[in-house]
């Protein structure tokens, strides 16, 4: 649980690094890529089987919303906030869960649900405003919001073929089928690499087999080897260790609004999650 959260709250560090020299295209694509070839190595010794034809469209869908839209929306919302801001709402998908449950699945939707759904909106605002004051307000952080719905999106597809196939499978053609897609910013990457300073090089390298990869690997192995309600009760540590490993290595302070704005977030999602049936 402690490699999972350390793996993911490195991300917006890595992120923050990469933006020096990359744009968020050429980022993400350099991040997948090697986490692509990962994952592939993983996959050569795992001896993972081919889809069928039929989910092919639904895997690609997933590289879509969990990786290519995803990623390409963090690292665009990231160049206007901090790392410990975008760390808080990368963890505002459960409240995105809660529209989709309600609009697109027709799920039955208490006001108990609503009530903290519309808290952690607030907190949201107090996260954006207090990261860098009203004044430096900037909406494109906004696109980071983006980032969680298309999370949420992921969880909802997932399902569907969650059956078929063993966890390592669908991360493994998730990652593949998002890798391709991202492929359009192909052209001007080489480049990049090149001119790239090694600190920044080294920091992307970091992201894609860290955060990219093996955090995925370890979440299967937690979630086989403990209950889930206490496994997902850790990822409420992401913000805060986030900010403290920002804090440490890009030497960034955390703003008082951004702390309130994480309370109001996290406390609003983890209400969500003690309600009971």
């Amino acid at each position: 649980m402690a490699a999972v959260v350390l793996c993911w709250a490195y991300s917006p560090i890595g992120i923050h690094i990469g933006l020096e020299n990359y744009s968020p295209g050429h980022l993400a694509l350099l991040r997948f890529l090697i986490a692509s070839a990962f994952m592939a190595l993983i996959a050569l010794f795992s001896g993972i089987g081919l889809p069928r034809v039929r989910d092919v469209p639904w895997l690609m869908l997933l590289g879509l919303f969990a990786v290519a839209l995803h990623h390409m929306a963090l690292n665009m919302g990231q160049r206007w906030v901090s790392p410990g801001a975008s760390s808080v709402l990368a963890q505002t998908a459960p409240l995105f869960s809660t529209f989709i449950a309600a609009v697109c699945l027709k799920e039955r939707v208490s006001g108990w649900r609503w009530l903290w759904v519309a808290v952690g909106l607030v907190g949201v605002v107090v996260v954006i405003w207090g990261d860098k004051g009203v004044g430096a307000f900037h909406p494109q952080g906004l696109v980071l919001l983006l980032a969680a719905l298309s999370w949420s999106i992921y969880f909802v597809l997932q399902k569907h073929i969650s059956t078929r196939y063993t966890p390592l499978t669908i991360v493994c053609y998730m990652i593949w089928c998002g890798t391709l897609l991202l492929c359009v910013y192909w052209p001007g990457l080489t480049d990049e690499v090149l001119k790239a300073p090694v600190r920044v090089n080294v920091a992307v390298l970091i992201l894609g087999l860290f955060p990219s990869a093996l955090a995925y690997l370890l979440w299967g192995f937690v979630l086989n080897h403990t209950e889930v309600s206490r496994s997902v009760s850790v990822m409420y540590l992401i913000p805060p260790v986030a900010m403290v490993l920002a804090a440490a290595v890009l030497g960034s302070e955390v703003s008082a609004g951004v702390v309130a704005g994480a309370a109001i977030v996290l406390g609003s999602v983890i209400a969500m999650s003690r309600e009971r049936a």
